[in-house]
């Protein structure tokens, strides 16, 4: 029985569409305008510009960039003294929530409202607690990573400011081996039945249990 051989046009291979942006009329002025929208203190002015409209008016978004970039170059050069102070700052911030929050809950008559305001100062309270940590360690300087680094590979304790304490793990080992015997070979029980001590007479060696009509339940 012969076979048709099916004739065709070969198959195309699949073809996968990739979008693409089109291309700026200036390249030159369209990079350098994306540039200048990604760089950090730029999205930092506009953020901080439209949150202290309110308070001080429509400030100068060129000065706000300037300002910023000036205390990046600060911090690029160790100069962590603005950093310090935006942190204090934070901290004193969310303490002022904290204590209206709190007083906010004692006036409550509720308790579900009193609930809910003490948990938003407990929570304020935690920021603050961890924003003057932060601060501490900026001024502790780097030395304090060393100091915190308790990683312990083992049994082992590590100290702050004070010398690690050698791990007892050897010694623990030994003095289970002299536990059991005077050599790793001995053991505890040596399977032979030992005769009832002379202190108390009543208590004699329990004899041999049928292990087969005692099964274990």
């Amino acid at each position: 029985m012969s076979t048709k051989r099916k004739t065709g046009k070969p198959a195309q291979p699949k073809r996968t569409a990739v979008a693409k942006f089109p291309e700026p009329t200036d390249k030159e002025a369209a990079d350098a305008k994306a540039k200048i929208a990604l760089r950090a203190s730029v999205q930092g002015a506009v953020l901080a510009h439209e949150y202290l409209k309110a308070p001080f008016g429509d400030l100068d978004m060129g000065a706000l960039v300037e300002c910023l970039s000036d205390g990046a170059t600060d911090i690029w050069a160790g100069d962590m003294k603005r950093a310090e102070a935006m942190l204090y700052g934070q901290a004193t911030a969310l303490q002022a929530i904290f204590t209206s929050l709190a007083r906010r809950a004692h006036s409550q008559e509720y308790l579900k409202q009193m609930e809910t305001f003490l948990r938003l100062a407990l929570k304020a309270q935690s920021q603050c607690r961890a924003t003057l940590e932060t601060l501490a360690t900026i001024k502790a300087g780097p030395a304090i990573f060393a100091r915190q680094a308790n990683i312990a590979h083992g049994p082992q304790q590590v100290n702050n400011g004070t010398a690690p304490a050698v791990s007892r793990a050897g010694e623990n080992d030994s003095a289970t081996t002299e536990l059991l015997g005077v050599s790793d070979g001995e053991r505890l029980d040596t399977g032979t039945t030992s005769a009832s001590g002379r202190g108390d007479p009543a208590l004699e060696t329990v004899g041999a249990i049928d292990r087969a009509a005692h099964g274990r339940g």
